[in-house]
């Protein structure tokens, strides 16, 4: 067992679990999020927050959502080191049959998620757990409907937000259906299904979140 987990594909399967259960929370932090867009004073997205930070069983599965993120990030780094390392010479010409665009661009793609998860644990988790003080215009740790008015009404961060989903959204087209032939499901039946979905998924997730500031911004 040690030894299929210190291999590479063992590694790879570790990224591509972590990787699908990070999918699965995007979509229930995506169905709270779009509470926003009810026209009820915030009232729904509070009830959502409330339960999402005072649920017993929410607060269990952060651990492991926060595990899925290091075992991603470590697992995806170390992936891509030993790829670069196995081709030390890189070639004049890219053979693009064997290398699709979003698979050589997946690391690229990794850090701007990066990037967009440190700005966010500074704006909302940090202010959570009293690491960052409450920005101004909240009415305390926990009013992140606040928060998100506060931040999305700002035309720099919210189209800066919106370019970070469009790097999820490179990511996740790739990441999706890797992760299912890392794991060996792979079907002339069901391989397209998967890809379709793959496809659906990458648009549709980030598109839900990247409606959410436009809306702030110009309909609010």
């Amino acid at each position: 067992m040690s030894n299929l987990v210190n291999s590479s594909i063992g590694k790879k399967l570790m990224m591509g679990l972590a990787g699908l259960f990070l999918c699965a929370f995007l979509l229930v932090h995506l169905g709270i999020n779009l509470l926003i867009l009810l026209n009820d004073g915030g009232e729904a997205y509070r009830m959502g927050v409330e339960f999402m930070t005072t649920n017993i069983l929410i607060k269990i599965m952060e651990i492991f959502l926060f595990g899925g993120f290091l075992l991603h990030i470590v697992y995806a780094i170390y992936v891509q080191v030993q790829n670069w390392f196995a081709r030390p010479i890189r070639y004049a010409k890219t053979n693009h049959s064997q290398t699709s665009f979003f698979s050589k661009y997946m690391i690229h793609t990794g850090v701007i998620i990066g990037i967009f998860l440190v700005l966010h644990f500074i704006n909302f988790y940090f202010v959570k757990l009293g690491i960052v003080a409450v920005p101004e215009g909240a009415e305390g740790k926990h009013d992140f409907y606040n928060m998100v008015l506060n931040l999305f009404k700002n035309p720099v961060y919210s189209w800066i937000y919106v370019v970070f989903m469009i790097g999820l959204a490179f990511h996740l087209n790739h990441a999706f259906q890797s992760a299912f032939q890392t794991l060996g499901w792979n079907h002339k039946k069901y391989t397209p299904i998967i890809n379709f979905v793959g496809t659906a998924y990458s648009i549709v997730v980030p598109a839900g979140f990247a409606i959410i500031p436009i809306y702030v911004l110009y309909i609010m």
